[in-house]
């Protein structure tokens, strides 16, 4: 297995990287503290092509591989180690690809070319109050007629709300149109986030404080048909191909942050003198920092193997779909916690210094540990994943 990148490849990321490190990394302690991206970077991202990046070449976007944009998120990831900015990309970046995958042309017409520019945001809405991991449980409803589409019901936890309703756009709805049917009735459903009979609210979180978390109510909300993904009943289906893909992408988010720790954390221990040496020449802190760097690069081999087969599928050539299953999910499940056991070592190494805000080491934690606790799917899920793939779907604990 060749593991080089291409030199379009190369290239790109370097361009990523230079942006991320010489634009975005100084503004993400503003990000953080004003609770928002500011503006001229996400403009900035669009003419990158960074947050349409999977959006074909027809609707404005540069059509890139899902290589390029797991190599884009590792850098987004590294040069705002709080996560806004990597949770806004990647919710762009992986959910225009499922729009334009099986959105109507009427639909894509009207949204990527936006999304491409950073006119707009696109995001997902699947987690209600009940829970996000059993979709099958949620309660909210649509029903589909022929020319509108009218959504009831409530979303939480929804990342992105009031920068739709703010700046345009909006996000993927899932909800069910036949009940009985369980996750065989579902439509996934374009809603703008200025619909008629949208409200938005903002939850506070403890981090990735640059981009909102809200809750969404659908009070009726109409939307046209050709809004529906698909075919009315196989919005799951669409749904749970979307979160393969945007697995990988928080994955890459998470390695991102990770490496920047171990940026930070090398240079801090080759100055930091303690008891007449620098901390690097302690053994104990030595070889912490050597197996969580080797963890980190080993999760990066897997997460950048699932973007590959995700290509090789995209290309026409036979990929085993099992492989690819468990490879997402074998990243989604290690990179959160390795890039989180990173950031605790890190502070612990600082001292005092780690937990104050004169460094990015409390903000780095705080980022990560968001995809820790959940969104795109809980540890685990992952696990259950896993054992399904392994053991066969017998094994799988509900149904």
């Amino acid at each position: 297995m060749d593991f080089a990148l291409s030199e379009d490849d190369k290239l790109f990321q370097q361009t990523v990287r230079t942006f991320a490190m010489e634009r975005l990394a100084p503004r993400a302690r503003e990000i953080d503290d004003a609770q928002a991206i500011p503006e001229d970077l996400l403009r900035e991202m669009g003419q990158l092509g960074l947050l349409g990046i999977t959006i074909p070449k027809a609707y404005g976007g540069p059509g890139a591989s899902v290589t390029q944009a797991t190599l884009a998120g590792i850098e987004v990831g590294r040069g705002d180690v709080s996560m806004a900015t990597a949770v806004y990309y990647l919710l762009c970046a992986g959910w225009s690809a499922v729009l334009a995958k099986y959105g109507t042309e009427e639909c894509k017409r009207a949204v990527l070319p936006r999304v491409a520019t950073g006119e707009w945001f696109l995001g997902i809405a699947t987690t209600e109050a009940g829970g996000g991991s059993d979709l099958g449980a949620l309660k909210t409803t649509a029903k589909v007629g022929k020319d509108t589409v009218h959504i009831t019901g409530e979303k939480m936890f929804i990342s992105g709300a009031t920068e739709a309703a703010a700046r345009g756009g909006g996000h993927l709805v899932l909800a069910k149109v036949d009940p009985e049917k369980g996750t065989r009735g579902m439509a996934f459903i374009y809603v703008p986030a200025g619909a008629k009979g949208v409200t938005v609210s903002k939850i506070d979180n403890m981090g990735r404080m640059g981009i909102s978390t809200c809750t969404v109510v659908y009070d009726n909300a109409e939307v046209p048909r050709s809004y529906v993904l698909g075919e009315p009943l196989k919005g799951f289906k669409y749904a749970m191909d979307g979160f393969d893909m945007a697995r990988v992408l928080v994955s890459a988010a998470c390695i991102g942050a990770g490496e920047r720790a171990v940026s930070v954390a090398t240079e801090y221990l080759r100055q930091r003198v303690a008891f007449g040496q620098p901390l690097g020449k302690w053994e104990a802190i030595q070889f912490e920092l050597a197996d969580l760097y080797s963890r980190l690069d080993m999760v990066k081999l897997e997460v950048l193997k699932a973007a590959w087969l995700h290509d090789e599928r995209a290309a026409g050539r036979e990929v085993d779909a099992s492989e690819l299953v468990r490879t997402v999910a074998i990243g989604k499940l290690w990179a959160p916690q390795v890039a989180l056991d990173l950031y605790k070592a890190v502070m612990v190494w600082f001292g005092a210094a780690g937990y104050s805000k004169d460094y990015e080491v409390e903000m780095g934690l705080r980022g990560v540990l968001s995809y820790n606790v959940g969104a795109e799917g809980a540890l685990n899920i992952m696990r259950i994943i896993l054992g399904r793939e392994l053991l066969g779907p017998e094994f799988v604990p509900y149904k």
